[in-house]
């Protein structure tokens, strides 16, 4: 039987965040296993969203690395699917699983009241539409990243002009301004001066939208400082967005070295990746 073209996945951490592992290896009764190529795999279970948030946040965590074809027996007795990330909670009388990111953000808000940031608004208005933005990450901007990602030319059509890619293209640059225009006027982050629910949820993407530049033609389209027509101030805001992000200690802190991820991304780009991530997006059916 051919080996699994995932197979081959680098097997842990590089760079930064390898550092970073290694100051969470000890025993700790906050467990998050974990792989660090995520959000690879499925679009409600990316790994850094979880791990930005206990760094912003400081709260003390023990970080497992999981190799999706050497699963931890501990990890598989938490959560028989082996999702990651998983996250091991010290609930009475044993540890309990929470394995969706948006799911496990919310508990970290509310299980650690006492370290701050907070990622949620006070105000009961504020924080449901915060959530409906939360929504619209995973249900518009994600999905549509990755069919602009693994998309196809069709027979007959050339690299250079290529209708269906534009309009991948379009589409995303579609749900960002769309997303954008909904941040808080001066920032940095989408609720203001602090990182937030929302940051931490695109955040994962949105500091590799590199690929597109890598790997296919015309690139990402976001228009150069100056050339946004009337969009300018709507790019402006989304520039400094992204720059507060990848000046962000956490996020630096929990990315691993390029030369890793770009042949995991390759796959994805040649829609040839056998994720169910990439299965669904080829499919054209909704989040995994």
């Amino acid at each position: 039987m051919p080996a699994h073209p995932d197979s081959n996945i680098h097997s842990e951490a590089t760079g930064p965040a390898k550092a970073l592992v290694e100051k969470h290896r000890a025993e700790q009764p906050l467990k998050l296993y974990a792989g660090w190529f995520c959000p690879l795999k499925l679009i409600k279970h990316p790994v850094q969203r979880v791990w930005l948030a206990l760094e912003e946040k400081q709260i003390p965590y023990q970080y497992i690395e999981v190799n999706p074809y050497n699963k931890p027996e501990s990890l598989l007795s938490l959560n028989p699917r082996g999702l990651v990330p998983t996250l091991s909670c010290p609930t009475d009388p044993e540890p309990r699983p929470l394995y969706e990111s948006t799911v496990i953000l919310e508990y970290l808000e509310e299980a650690y009241p006492t370290h701050n940031p907070h990622f949620l608004p006070q105000d009961p208005y504020e924080r449901a539409r915060t959530r409906i933005w939360i929504d619209y990450v995973t249900s518009r901007i994600i999905p549509s990243f990755h069919r602009f990602l693994q998309y196809q030319p069709g027979e007959g059509e050339s690299a250079v002009s290529d209708a269906g890619l534009d309009k991948a293209r379009q589409e995303f640059l579609d749900h960002l301004k769309a997303w954008t225009k909904e941040m808080h006027p001066d920032g940095p982050f989408f609720l203001g001066s602090g990182v937030s629910l929302p940051d931490l949820v695109l955040a994962p993407w949105a500091v590799r939208l590199w690929v597109f530049d890598e790997f296919k033609t015309g690139g990402l389209g976001v228009p150069s400082e100056g050339q946004g027509g009337p969009d300018e101030a709507v790019w402006n805001r989304w520039r400094k967005w992204v720059s507060a992000l990848e000046n962000r200690k956490s996020i630096q802190e929990t990315t691993s070295e390029k030369e890793y991820y770009l042949p995991i991304y390759k796959r994805y780009a040649d829609n040839t990746a056998q994720s169910e991530l990439a299965k669904a997006t080829r499919a054209g059916r909704g989040v995994p």
